[in-house]
């Protein structure tokens, strides 16, 4: 079993309120059908996206009430973006952008070759002015942080304003491995799991998110 690097975990933001860990709890259960699991993830991803983004900047504005005038707090949606990593990455997406539908989003596609364990990129698509924006990356797990760790070079060099990670599993390797390539980006989840097995997979974990959102299992 891999030890956690304690200066990697201070980096790592747990959301364990009552209803994330009710509801991952359920999606963990191998017995949850797929559209029980899509409907727990995108409602999973809403409550999540609430802690992601606390410290988003806002700006006053200058509104009517029903009553009087008043100055209040927006944030400017349209300056984050939500990179997803494809193609388990879209299963969080709409459970964010429910949160936040003013911001863009961006897509990577990587793939894990099964011999090397290391990620392979086959596309990449983002907005514009992206020196502009806030970046937050999406991934159901966060398994031996390779794929993320080479998503987020990748990403550094469109030289966002500042880049986090979101995922519902994470644990220790994975955890270590983003530290170690980008120890300034932070990580939040909802749970770290005990281990990775021989093939790369979460222990306990959910199983291949992938495939449960899409139902190719």
């Amino acid at each position: 079993m891999t030890p956690l690097n304690p200066a990697a975990r201070a980096n790592v933001h747990l959301i364990d309120h009552p209803l994330v860990q009710h509801k991952l709890t359920l999606m963990r259960n191998k017995e949850a059908s797929t559209n029980s699991f899509r409907r727990l993830l995108n409602e999973l991803s809403s409550l999540m996206a609430y802690e992601v983004t606390r410290d988003m900047a806002t700006q006053d504005i200058e509104i009517d009430t029903p009553l009087e005038k008043m100055t209040a707090k927006v944030i400017d949606g349209k300056k984050l973006v939500f990179v997803s990593i494809l193609r388990a990455g879209n299963g969080i997406l709409d459970g964010v952008l429910s949160v936040v539908p003013g911001a863009r989003v961006g897509h990577i596609g990587l793939y894990r070759d099964p011999a090397t364990l290391q990620p392979v990129e086959y596309y990449f698509k983002m907005p514009k002015a992206m020196e502009e924006r806030d970046i937050i990356v999406v991934d159901p797990m966060l398994a031996t942080g390779n794929s993320a760790a080479a998503c987020i070079t990748r990403l550094k060099v469109c030289k966002p304003k500042s880049i986090k990670f979101l995922c519902l599993l994470t644990c220790p390797e994975g955890i270590n491995t983003l530290y170690k390539e980008h120890p300034d980006v932070e990580i939040y989840t909802a749970a770290i799991d005990r281990e990775l097995n021989d093939h790369g997979y979460i222990l306990p974990g959910l199983g291949d998110a992938g495939d449960r959102i899409f139902g190719t299992q």
